[in-house]
C-alpha cells in the first residue's frame, strides 16, 4: 500500500540501533504551521518602530486628514446626486461642482502639509538616508505626478472632481492613457508622491502614512466604483425609454 508524499507521518521509524536521534521531515501540507517564526530576524522591524510616535499630535492630525478627504468627498457627492441642493444653491451644477472641486483640493492641500509636518516631527532613518533610496523617491514623485497630471488632462475639472454626481456625465469611458496603464490612476499616483515624499525624507512614519493613504483609497474605490457605474447605467436606461 502507497501514501502520497503529504500523506506520509511526519514520524520516521528509528532502524539505528545506536538510538541517534533523527530529525522527523516536516509535513508538507503543514504550510505556514511549518514556519519556526522565534527564528526570524525581526531587527528591523524593531528599528522601525523605535522611531514612530503614533501618540504624536501631528501624526493623529494626519491620519485624520488622510480619512476626512475622501470621506467628505464621497458623502457631500451622494449627497448632492440625491437631493441636487448644492447645484440649486449654486444656481447651476457646474458651478456647484467647481466650488467643491476647490474645496476637494484645499483639503488635499491641507492633507499633503499634515503629513509633511508629521515627517519633519519624528525621527528619520539611517537605513532609509541612502542616494538609491533618494532617487527612488525622485523617481516615484515623477511617476505619481505623471499619472496625477495626465489624468485630470484626459478627465477635464467636473471630470475629476465628481462631475458625475451633479449630472455631468461624460459621453463615453475614457480608455486613453493613463488609464489604459492603471486603474484609477488620480488616487495611485497620489499614493506614489507620497511614498517619494517618504523616501526621500528617509522617513519611516511617512511610509506609515502613505500605507494609511494607500488603505484608505482603496475603501473608497470600494464604494465609489460601483456608485458611479450606476450613475451611467441610470442614465442609459433613461435613454432607452425615450
Amino acid at each position: 500500500m502507497y501514501m502520497s508524499d503529504c500523506a506520509a507521518p511526519a514520524a520516521v521509524r528509528n532502524n539505528n540501533p545506536a538510538g541517534v536521534r533523527h530529525t522527523a521531515p516536516l509535513d508538507c501540507c503543514g504550510g505556514l504551521n511549518n514556519v519556526d517564526y522565534s527564528k526570524m530576524d525581526l531587527t528591523l522591524m524593531e528599528e522601525l518602530l523605535k522611531r514612530l510616535a503614533f501618540h504624536d499630535h501631528s501624526f493623529c492630525v494626519a491620519v485624520i486628514t488622510i480619512i476626512l478627504n475622501p470621506l467628505f468627498w464621497n458623502v457631500v457627492a451622494r449627497w448632492e446626486h440625491r437631493t441636487r441642493r448644492i447645484s440649486r444653491l449654486f444656481g447651476s451644477p457646474y458651478l456647484a461642482c467647481y466650488c467643491l472641486g476647490f474645496v476637494i483640493v484645499m483639503l488635499n492641500v491641507y492633507r499633503s502639509h499634515s503629513m509633511t509636518v508629521a515627517m519633519k516631527a519624528q525621527a528619520r532613518w539611517d537605513v532609509m538616508d541612502t542616494t538609491g533610496i533618494f532617487y527612488a523617491g525622485i523617481a516615484l514623485i515623477a511617476l505619481g505626478t505623471l499619472l496625477v497630471v495626465s489624468s485630470f488632462l484626459a478627465l477635464g475639472y467636473t471630470g475629476t472632481f465628481l462631475g458625475d454626481y451633479f449630472g455631468i456625465l461624460m459621453d463615453e469611458k475614457v480608455t486613453g492613457f493613463p488609464f489604459n496603464v492603471v486603474e484609477n490612476p488620480m488616487y495611485w499616483g497620489s499614493t506614489a508622491n507620497y511614498l517619494g515624499l517618504a523616501l526621500i525624507g528617509a522617513s519611516p512614519v511617512g511610509l506609515v502614512l502613505t500605507a494609511i493613504v494607500a488603505v484608505v483609497y482603496k475603501v473608497a474605490l470600494r464604494f465609489e466604483g460601483p456608485f458611479t457605474e450606476q450613475i451611467y447605467q441610470e442614465r442609459s436606461r433613461r435613454s432607452k425609454r425615450e
